[in-house]
């Protein structure tokens, strides 16, 4: 029984990128072999036990072989004969199909090494293409590793156009489409996974009604550059980012449900698609205008919105001769806001103020508050 590290781990150690997690395969042994050693058997589809200390997944070398449409419609054959080869060429890329053993030497059967150094994502074998999965991860790796300099190597390009064209992508389900585009939203570069996805033909069949312009993927970028500075631009915001200006779908609520987004997505890209005018601004909004625009967001009662929407258009500005008079701007929104906030309907109701003429003083209150605080004429 012999224990390999793979995929990942040893990729990003030969880039020296830090590894978040280690995967292992092991070779000539069985399954009670490895029940034997104290280890979890945690895989249903294939045998993938849980290391009894270290709670790593070990994985039984393996073979599969596609029984039908789809990334799910594969048989898989585990046996001790299975040898680290046979399991390496079923990978999707060189870059992860090399192996280290217990000694720290490196087993590289198809030129993951010369891959890595000519910054090169190729395919491994010609069963990559059973795999529609396959094509989003290529597009997220083309994506996470742009800033390295890598580029798809020319026949696997051509073999993701031949899939897309396929029509294999059709069969990927939302949860999955979704699980890879928001790990792209941690790359530094997640407009990658879109226009690689555009290029080969496939962002329609896996993104449908979704229709990105050179403007929305710009934003996007932007976003994910601005975040090394930001710690607060969070992934919903990054994903919101592309829903500045013209929004590249029309109906937003419906495009997420479809694809099983995250409300918390969902309402980030609204609320920049509602307040575009107000982001894309660079006037001081007059205090009706910004009165509207904090009642638009629920302000009153989910304050955290204005930070959103005020990161939103910090960032709209970023790196332009307006970006620090945005900045102070939005501090003094941000002020004006808390201000406003602290009118108290109990105060009001003392003066004699109930039902609708107290919502109507209060509201007149704050905005009188609004102008005061933003230097405006009542």
């Amino acid at each position: 029984m012999q224990t390999y590290l793979v995929g990942g781990a040893v990729r990003d150690k030969l880039l020296g990128l830090a590894v978040k997690e280690r995967d292992w395969v092991v070779v000539g042994a069985t399954p009670q072999q490895m029940l034997d050693q104290g280890f979890q058997q945690v895989g249903k589809d294939f045998p993938v036990f849980l290391h009894p200390l270290t709670r790593e997944e070990y994985a039984l070398a393996r073979t599969e072989r596609k029984n039908g449409k789809g990334y799910k419609g594969f048989d898989v054959f585990a046996s001790p004969d299975v040898t680290l080869e046979d399991d390496l060429v079923r990978r999707d890329l060189t870059v992860n199909a090399i192996a280290e053993d217990e000694h720290g030497q490196l087993i590289d059967p198809y030129g993951g090494l010369r891959d890595i150094e000519q910054k090169k994502l190729r395919h491994v074998s010609p069963a990559f293409e059973e795999d529609p999965l396959r094509v989003l991860r290529v597009a997220r790796f083309a994506a996470r590793f742009k800033h390295l300099g890598f580029t798809i190597a020319d026949e696997t390009h051509e073999l993701l156009v031949k899939i897309a064209h396929s029509g294999e992508l059709e069969a990927l389900t939302p949860e999955r489409v979704w699980l890879e585009w928001e790990k792209s939203l941690s790359t530094g570069n997640p407009d990658v996974f879109l226009s690689t996805l555009a290029d080969i033909g496939g962002l329609n069949q896996v993104l449908k009604q979704f229709k990105a312009k050179s403007s929305n993927l710009n934003r996007l970028h932007k976003a994910a550059q601005f975040r090394a500075s930001q710690t607060e631009l969070t992934k919903p915001l990054i994903f919101a980012s592309l829903f500045i200006g013209e929004s590249p779908v029309e109906n937003i609520p419906s495009f997420c449900k479809v694809l099983a987004i995250p409300n918390e997505y969902r309402d980030a890209a609204v609320l920049a698609d509602r307040n575009s005018d107000f982001i894309l601004s660079t006037k001081l909004p007059a205090a009706e205008t910004f009165a509207e625009a904090l009642q638009s967001i629920d302000y009153w009662r989910r304050p955290e919105k204005l930070q959103q929407l005020l990161l939103l258009r910090q960032l709209e500005h970023e790196a332009t001769k307006f970006s620090e008079h945005i900045v102070e701007q939005n501090k003094q929104l941000a002020q004006a806001a808390i201000k406003a906030s602290e009118v108290s309907p109990q105060a009001l109701i003392n003066e004699g103020f109930t039902g609708e003429q107290l919502g109507l003083a209060i509201k007149e209150k704050r905005l009188e508050t609004l102008k005061h605080e933003l230097k405006q004429t009542l």
